[in-house]
């Protein structure tokens, strides 16, 4: 009996910075009149698009748990047993047009590669995105890949960057390794965090948002905060000051969800949305005076940075093959920087403040 069923669809939004559509996470209570079967054979039977050979995959990288434990592919299910199992969704090869889109490549071995994601760029190709995409980009570079067990030449995503936000992404280049890191973005084990500017002078120095995130009610394009009922998923963003600018404020974020629009969205719901962010109200003169040379300082910022000031920074994970800690930083953009030393500028000119 499958008891709860997690699977997103990859089409439900153009851009998002979430997960949810990328696993599928199974929870399996097994029949009381059960044989005794391999895990394997049980679960490939009992799950759509699942070859043993990927459910073997996910046992042998730690994607199978049985009552709270780890089991390998031979394990021998039994009455009453509680099966947990997170499995990549697969790339589709419809949407996999090859284009010589040029890459940031920070860190590339036969494994898996990380990269920094420019802005204007969405990440899968979709609805009104069918070319100019980071897997259009991907599919390309991979063509030159050495043919190996498990490599099929084809972008794994492990997570995703909205549009517009800039930052680190690690990709997959085997089975085994898109399996090996889509446990670990599941279970949290691996560790981002990002930069954001947002508007206002954030009251605590650190914290913790939680909110429930679903679709808006009012426009299914974006997203909102369902802090009581049953509404939306359970997400949690934790928060850190770096800098006060009086009317904005340089924040560090790490999740232990991954939310669509996440950070914008709990952001918005606190009263500090992200700097020029259109779709969550940060695209206005929020904070500030009402001088005629501070609205025009802040239009020009706006043009400088003309989208919402979002960075994934830092980028952390257990390596599939090796087993070692791999860690990457990225330097803010330019845009993003240049705006930032602006209101550093701004607000230390300014001797009322």
């Amino acid at each position: 009996m499958i008891e709860d069923e997690e699977i997103g669809s990859q089409e439900e939004l153009e851009e998002n910075d979430s997960n949810d559509d990328l696993y599928e996470h199974h929870k399996i209570i097994v029949d009381k009149g059960q044989e005794f079967l391999r895990i394997d054979k049980f679960l490939s039977d009992r799950l759509p698009n699942s070859s043993r050979n990927k459910i073997q995959q996910a046992a042998t990288s730690g994607n199978i748990v049985v009552n709270g434990s780890e089991v390998k592919p031979n394990y021998k299910v039994k009455p009453f047993d509680e099966i947990s199992i997170v499995l990549p969704y697969p790339p589709r090869e419809k949407e996999l047009i090859p284009e010589n889109i040029p890459l940031d490549i920070v860190y590339e071995d036969d494994t898996l590669l990380v990269l920094n994601k420019p802005s204007n760029m969405v990440v899968h190709p979709g609805y009104s995105n069918y070319s100019g995409t980071l897997v259009n980009a991907l599919i390309y570079h991979f063509q030159n890949l050495p043919e190996a067990d498990g490599n099929e030449g084809r972008p794994g995503l492990v997570h995703r960057l909205d549009k517009n936000t800039t930052g680190l992404m690690v990709v997959a280049k085997t089975e085994e390794a898109l399996t090996h890191l889509a446990r670990q973005f599941f279970d949290r084990t691996s560790d981002r965090r990002y930069q954001a500017l947002v508007w206002g002078d954030v009251e605590e120095e650190e914290g913790k948002i939680e909110g429930n995130i679903w679709r808006s009610e009012k426009d299914r394009k974006v997203m909102d905060v369902f802090p009581e009922g049953d509404i939306g998923k359970t997400a949690i963003t934790n928060f850190k000051v770096l800098k006060r600018f009086t009317y904005v404020t340089l924040v560090e974020y790490k999740l232990d969800t991954g939310r669509t629009h996440q950070i914008r969205v709990h952001s918005k719901w606190v009263g500090h949305p992200l700097f020029n962010d259109p779709e969550y109200g940060g695209n206005r003169i929020l904070k500030g005076t009402n001088f005629s040379k501070y609205k025009q300082f802040v239009e020009n910022c706006f043009s400088i940075l003309p989208r919402q000031a979002l960075h994934a920074k830092t980028l952390s994970f257990t390596h599939p093959k090796t087993g070692e800690w791999m860690e990457f930083n990225s330097e803010l953009p330019e845009d993003m920087q240049e705006v930032i030393d602006r209101w550093e500028r701004y607000t230390s000119s300014r001797d009322d403040l």
